[in-house]
């Protein structure tokens, strides 16, 4: 990456969310895929949680901790491809101090990761290091695989089936109206010992902390985007990406210089990639014909570009 000359003081030292309201952001069916998850937990032998680097301390679910916490817990923080790592022992520090001491980051989607193969025998010692209750005699496992939406615990369960069964990715049950919202079926993702997985919903907390931590979601694609507003999440994107220093952006879309203002950024974007729309004008001689950027088409370019990793690796906590 090239060398940006910028004065940092030029750039917005805060976000202004302009009260916009978290309420319309989550879903309201979020707490039905809690209550069939603790229906389940008689079940379970250990807690998963997964949930995205580069918001490992902001973006988790404070509800699983206090209603799933009974049981031995894992954290895997997944897309570490995507995260700046350069701060890892801090957030170490801080997940310990929150009481979480179990942590394996991973990269579910590339073939073979060596830190997947650490979950298993983790997970293992945590459910033979902790009371089974009734479940003593039965020499399987069924760990719980939770999370906020989009930060892969699919991408996981498949990761581990490839490593330990050498098979492709798991077949779910479907096809029935509201099956997307339940706890899904069991599935084996390991024979040696016989460890099952069952997979579950996205599920958002139902009172985030702060705007600035919906914000965060949303930028990693945890909330659908259309709750929030492109716009909104290309604007922050962009005011998060100066704040850390992180320029990748004005080499990607060869915009020259790094820029505040989310609009010049647009319509530079949209520019480069030849995403224009032809609009009519109506003058004192008559309407004519005239070029105009499309805005919606480069932002949502902006934030995907982001998402990929293509334009650096940022860690937003």
């Amino acid at each position: 990456m090239r060398l940006h000359r910028v004065l940092f003081n030029t750039f917005r030292q805060s976000y202004d969310f302009g009260g916009r309201d978290l309420k319309s952001w989550f879903p309201g069916h979020m707490a039905k895929g809690l209550r069939k998850m603790k229906a389940n937990l008689k079940n379970v032998d250990c807690i998963i949680e997964v949930h995205d680097a580069r918001i490992p301390l902001s973006g988790r679910n404070p509800v699983f901790h206090d209603t799933l916490g009974i049981k031995p817990h894992l954290l895997v923080l997944n897309k570490m491809d995507l995260a700046d790592l350069t701060g890892k022992q801090h957030i170490l520090g801080s997940l310990h101090r929150q009481g979480v001491k179990n942590v394996i980051f991973t990269d579910c989607l590339k073939e073979k990761d060596e830190n997947v193969k650490k979950i298993v025998p983790l997970a293992t010692e945590l459910i033979q290091s902790s009371p089974r209750y009734q479940r003593a005699e039965n020499l399987e496992y069924c760990i719980m695989v939770i999370g906020v939406p989009n930060v892969g615990k699919s991408s996981l369960i498949n990761a581990m089936r490839r490593l330990h069964l050498k098979k492709g990715k798991a077949s779910k049950v479907g096809g029935e109206p509201g099956i997307t919202r339940a706890v899904l079926s069991r599935i084996q993702v390991c024979d040696r010992p016989p460890v099952y997985l069952l997979d579950t919903p996205g599920v958002m907390s139902p009172k985030i902390g702060s705007l600035e931590n919906g914000m965060k979601l949303a930028v990693c694609g945890t909330i659908l985007d259309h709750l929030v507003g492109e716009d909104i999440i290309a604007d922050y994107l962009l005011y998060t990406l100066n704040k850390h220093q992180q320029f990748g952006y004005v080499d990607h879309y060869e915009l020259g210089e790094a820029s505040d203002d989310i609009q010049t950024v647009l319509k530079k974007i949209a520019v480069k990639l030849g995403k224009t729309q032809k609009r009519t004008a109506i003058t004192g001689v008559g309407n004519i014909s005239i070029t105009v950027p499309n805005y919606s088409a480069a932002a949502y370019d902006f934030i995907r570009a982001f998402r990929k990793g293509t334009l650096g690796k940022v860690m937003l906590d």
